[in-house]
């Protein structure tokens, strides 16, 4: 069962972090190269699939971190509860600050920009960043408590 829980673990917390890492590394420039009708139009087609299953892919794999340290003991437990929290981490970030700004794009007409629009996109990106750095630490910690355990 364990076993079976760590690939679990490992494949969610891998593809969180590898998600990430691409949007950060080819789908942010681009958006932020776009102009601002561009990048409405574009933001609204990119978040329809992510928006759906991420939320799960994270939360489950925070929950089967939380698991495995309760399980484990020693260095391996330490190592599945920081990863847990970095985890949550990605969530929090996701549903306090890149979800709201989301819902804020999706709800804008890109006919309807104008001079006194406020661009969110540094401040998505900042977020983003901060959440990508957290996917990538709690899949390295994962990673090292299954080697240990």
């Amino acid at each position: 069962m364990v076993e079976a829980l760590s690939v679990l673990v490992l494949t969610g917390t891998g593809l969180v972090a590898g998600v990430l890492f691409a949007v950060a590394v080819s789908v942010m420039p681009a958006l932020i190269a776009m102009t601002p009708e561009r990048y409405v139009s574009t933001h609204i087609l990119l978040g329809r699939r992510y928006d759906r299953i991420m939320p799960f892919i994270v939360t489950g794999s925070t929950a089967v971190d939380v698991g495995l340290a309760v399980r484990a003991s020693g260095g391996p437990r330490v190592l599945f509860a920081a990863a847990a929290l970095c985890m949550a981490g990605v969530a929090v970030v996701s549903q306090t600050r890149n979800v709201p700004i989301n819902r804020t794009v999706k709800r804008t007409r890109p006919e309807d920009l104008g001079p006194g629009w406020r661009d969110p996109r540094p401040a998505w990106r900042d977020w983003h960043l901060v959440r990508t750095c957290l996917a990538i630490a709690g899949c390295a910690l994962t990673a090292a408590a299954v080697v240990l355990s």
